[in-house]
């Protein structure tokens, strides 16, 4: 464990951009953070997870405090599930390959989400009709400013659509140190019905899909869709999708009788953030080196030297004009920072 200053944050974040913190170090494991939480206690701090879920608009002037505990351990295991406590520094997608090959059911639609698996919970990570909720038992963090180890249950979480404690009352108080699954053992519940899971396995010729067959699905519908970060910095889906209520949901599918939905609930509606982008007419278009993808318009990317005001510019940009033009706000999904 050595303090770095002046360390570029560039080769820390998906998007590439090329911030600089003014001081860094990598924690490899907890009695390391204990450490530096001790050492550093008045000293301002930024925690650093994957890189993937934000965007930096600016040099960090405080301690950025890199979290790499890595480690997988079987808590317990019979025939009917199994408690997986994962460290967070273990890579998110690394993670679910690995739930595959030890045929551990829950996790599958969620494979290829960027990042690591401690920044998971912060907004509660979902994709084809998955949550990270769903496969949570509990995670365990330290306080930031007494060091102190608290368990977090699921309910203690207070998840929600891309939301949970974490980005509201506990938000800057905690780092999350390990997180705890309930897989499946036998039985595992497979989700087909969302996007476009039923029509690839037919692609590919499967009739009676396993977890993996799940995994590789999804994994061939988001490469065909998204760009992959070591290639083009991106963030992976940089904005929500809006739920609205019946009321504003039906006025707008009498003007947009064909704009594809998800039912959330009775009185709530979830709206393709991406269907509404592409319709303002921004898929594909660039601006100087930040630009919106020419195959999913809810990712913005970096197509080489976009700086992180000139991303966000265009962030806003597109907010103005998707609530202007269908009364729908949209609200970015990562962390500006």
């Amino acid at each position: 464990m050595k303090l770095l200053e002046n360390i570029s944050l560039k080769p820390y974040n998906t998007f590439g951009i090329d911030a600089s913190a003014k001081q860094f170090v990598s924690i490899n494991s907890e009695n390391e953070l204990k450490e530096v939480l001790t050492y550093h206690k008045e000293t301002p701090k930024f925690i650093l997870g994957g890189g993937s879920n934000m965007l930096l608009t600016q040099d960090v002037d405080k301690l950025v405090i890199h979290v790499n505990i890595k480690g997988i351990t079987t808590l317990e295991s019979n025939n009917e599930y199994a408690l997986i406590k994962v460290n967070a520094g273990e890579n998110w997608h690394e993670f679910v390959i690995w739930c595959i090959n030890h045929n551990l059911g829950g996790v599958e639609n969620l494979s290829l989400i960027p990042g690591n698996v401690g920044t998971s919970p912060v907004q509660n990570i979902g994709a084809y009709g998955v949550e990270l909720k769903d496969v949570f038992y509990s995670c365990e963090a330290l306080e930031i400013s007494t060091g102190k180890k608290r368990v977090f249950t699921k309910e203690d979480c207070e998840f929600g659509y891309r939301e949970s404690v974490f980005k509201k009352q506990e938000k800057g108080k905690f780092i999350i140190t390990n997180v705890t699954f309930k897989l499946t053992n036998t039985n595992h519940i497979l989700h087909t019905a969302y996007g476009a899971i039923q029509q690839q396995l037919a692609t590919n010729g499967v009739t009676s899909p396993t977890i993996k067959d799940i995994s590789d699905a999804v994994i061939t519908i988001r490469e065909s869709k998204l760009p992959n970060p070591k290639e083009i910095g991106n963030s992976g889906s940089f904005f929500k999708n809006p739920v609205v209520d019946k009321n504003r949901f039906t006025a707008f599918q009498k003007e947009y009788p064909n704009a594809p939905f998800y039912k959330v609930s009775e009185n709530e509606y979830k709206i393709p953030a991406g269907w509404l982008i592409e319709q303002s007419g921004f898929k594909g278009k660039r601006f100087g080196d930040a630009g919106v993808h020419k195959n999913q318009a809810l990712v913005l990317v970096n197509y080489g030297n976009a700086t992180g005001s000139e991303i966000l510019e265009l962030a806003k940009n597109i907010i103005k004009t998707v609530t202007e033009k269908f009364n729908i706000p949209i609200e970015a999904e990562v962390n500006i920072v």
